[in-house]
């Protein structure tokens, strides 16, 4: 069966790198969905038999949209998920409007309200590998942040374990491509300010720090997060430092760990115990790769997340999220 699935916001990284998939895809048929007059669809994707729609929800009836992706920002989606839920489509957002669940802790984070509250409990926050159920069948599924995916894809599972001592903290020192911060044009993301440059940012008070949070279970005080911008259109890399629980714990065990915790997963890659990956391994893939490297004696441990932040990081798994919210089988268009 073959479904037509709108996408708002595809002038955006975020966006075109879903119509690339989508367009791609054996089960559904992207119709782009324009939300502001001053975006031409024709000028940014290349594809002559694609279809076109404003975005509202006469074009849900009218273009027999079975699903929308929101590639929008926070405000744009509270505005206009409720009409498309109404109108009897399946959302997966792509911002932030509805990761958190109670519009206290949006106001906290994001520093603005939450504007569509009513939604909030039936929202379904989903990396698959860990909300796999949940998100099977939901109306509307709240696509996680790139940071915290690769983050919560190498924390959890030994959190879980109790193998992290959480008294001493962890460490994740985050880097990201510049498409992470969108299309839209600001003087920090300007060629002259990133070449040859390399920044942190938002420390200590990043907003996505509270999905870690939320789905590893530490306490903000447990965790230290540092987001860095790189010179390189995608990408995510994080090394996450902590100290372990028993020190004479072993790489090898903690990769079983994983082993064990990921062994049915398509798209966790694991690497061998002392071997990490890198940010080719996983460029242009839904995949997320995890290495992780002790010294027994010490107590120390450094584990590696890497993903594509347009992939995993966002498109790619909402589209994950997509076949699994419409009953299609999770890998289909993403291997």
């Amino acid at each position: 069966m073959k479904y037509s699935v709108g996408i708002v916001g595809f002038s955006g990284y975020s966006g075109a790198e879903a119509v690339r998939i989508l367009s791609h895809h054996p089960n559904y048929e992207p119709v782009l969905l324009s939300h502001r007059a001053d975006v031409d669809g024709s000028k940014l994707v290349r594809k002559p038999t694609i279809r076109y729609a404003a975005a509202n929800a006469s074009s849900v009836a009218s273009e027999g949209l079975a699903a929308v992706l929101l590639a929008t920002p926070h405000d744009v989606s509270m505005e206009l998920a409720p009409q498309f839920l109404a109108a009897g489509a399946t959302v997966i957002d792509l911002s932030a409007a509805f990761r958190l669940p109670t519009p206290e802790q949006y106001l906290h984070w994001y520093k603005e309200p939450q504007t569509a509250p009513d939604l909030l409990p039936g929202a379904v926050y989903s990396i698959p590998e860990f909300h796999r159920a949940k998100a099977r069948g939901a109306k509307l599924i709240a696509n996680p942040g790139c940071y915290p995916t690769a983050a919560n894809l190498a924390i959890r599972p030994l959190i879980e374990a109790g193998i992290i001592d959480r008294k001493a903290g962890i460490v994740c020192d985050a880097k990201s491509g510049v498409s992470g911060a969108g299309r839209k044009a600001t003087l920090k993301n300007s060629f002259c300010e990133v070449t040859e440059n390399f920044s942190a940012y938002s420390i200590l008070k990043h907003r996505h720090v509270p999905e870690v949070l939320m789905v590893s279970g530490v306490e903000e005080s447990e965790f230290s997060f540092t987001a860095q911008l790189i010179p390189i259109e995608r990408g995510i890399l994080e090394t996450i430092y902590f100290r372990l629980a028993k020190p004479m714990t072993s790489a090898e065990i903690i990769a079983e760990i994983y082993q064990k915790h990921y062994a049915s997963e398509p798209f966790v890659r694991l690497h061998e115990a002392g071997n990490v990956p890198d940010l080719h391994s996983v460029a242009h893939t839904n995949f997320c790769d995890i290495g992780v490297v002790s010294d027994p004696g010490s107590g120390r441990c450094v584990v590696v997340s890497a993903i594509d932040n347009l992939g995993k990081g966002a498109a790619g798994q909402a589209i994950q999220n997509l076949n699994l919210a419409l009953g299609i089988e999770e890998t289909t268009g993403l291997l």
